[in-house]
């Protein structure tokens, strides 16, 4: 279970204030006592997704969106716990469902962004 503690969904709270659907997606995380897998599932239903597996289904929703995630711009901020960023982007230039951008961001800085982006890094030809 990958959980997210108390006190940082209620800084993201602060920080995403603006923004309804984060707001919608983080109350979610909350109601399901942090375990940001759950949330993301009951988020996928109210998009509109049809999620045909509990186990691993954010993991996967989230690679889809790894080649946004990967990038240097993003990255950084992720290595570093702030979601914030990739989020919006997400939710603006993507197309990520809204209710999914937070939960999708938190994934990948959990797991941690360079074990993430590990095949997209490798994947990538090196000029020679």
């Amino acid at each position: 279970m990958l959980s997210i503690p108390l006190i940082e969904i209620t800084q993201l709270i602060e920080r995403l204030a603006d923004y309804p659907e984060a707001m919608r997606s983080l109350q979610e995380i909350e109601d399901c006592d942090g375990d940001l897998n759950d949330a993301a599932l009951s988020l996928a239903l109210r998009a509109g997704l049809e999620p045909t597996e509990n186990d691993g289904w954010l993991e996967g929703f989230a690679k889809r969106y790894r080649h946004i995630a990967c990038l240097p711009e993003f990255r950084a901020d992720l290595s570093t716990q702030r979601v914030v960023g990739l989020a919006q982007h997400l939710s603006q230039n993507s197309e990520c469902p809204n209710l999914l951008a937070v939960p999708v961001a938190l994934y990948i800085s959990k797991i941690g962004v360079d074990s993430f982006c590990q095949s997209f890094d490798n994947s990538r030809v090196s000029p020679e």
